[in-house]
């Protein structure tokens, strides 16, 4: 799968990637083909991070979130020692995401912290395992992305994580 098969199979779609790699640019062309960008209010919920997800899924429709528990999960430990979330409700939000015919987008490109992207990719790399992962090169963003054809058909069955770029 490629980002336009991404965005003709899935309503769903969360933008993730190192700071500093242009994932603007792929929201900016998700909203023009008809999603509803959302991004996580604040801090992460103390006693439950994935409240503010779970409540961005119950939206209906084509719906694209910037960045997710995964951006915890990689800049959690390098700035501050530790991850606020568990690998188990990252593993739960990914099925969520799956659930809601959804992909993770992973955008890589120039980024000064190469901590944060060998430790993007092992992330993704895990969660895969449990949703579609997309990589897009940011390069490859400079152009307009094709649409669906058609309106979005049901999602059979998972999707293998693939690479672009």
């Amino acid at each position: 799968m490629i980002l336009h098969q991404a965005l003709a199979q899935c309503r769903t779609l969360v933008v993730e990637g190192p700071d500093g790699t242009g994932r603007s640019a792929l929201i900016t062309e998700l909203a023009r083909h008809g999603f509803m960008i959302r991004r996580s209010r604040g801090e992460l919920h103390h006693v439950n991070p994935t409240q503010p997800y779970r409540e961005l899924l119950a939206a209906p429709g084509l719906l694209a979130i910037d960045g997710s528990l995964v951006h915890e999960l990689v800049y959690g430990p390098l700035r501050r020692g530790r991850s606020r979330v568990t690998w188990i409700q990252a593993l739960d939000f990914a099925e969520a995401v799956a659930e809601r015919d959804g992909a993770l987008i992973h955008v890589t490109g120039e980024a000064d912290d190469t901590e944060a992207v060998g430790a993007y990719e092992r992330a993704l790399r895990t969660l895969a395992q449990h949703v579609p992962v997309v990589t897009v090169e940011a390069a490859e963003l400079g152009h307009p992305i094709r649409g669906p054809a058609s309106p979005l058909p049901q999602l059979k069955g998972h999707i293998q994580a693939l690479t672009i770029g």
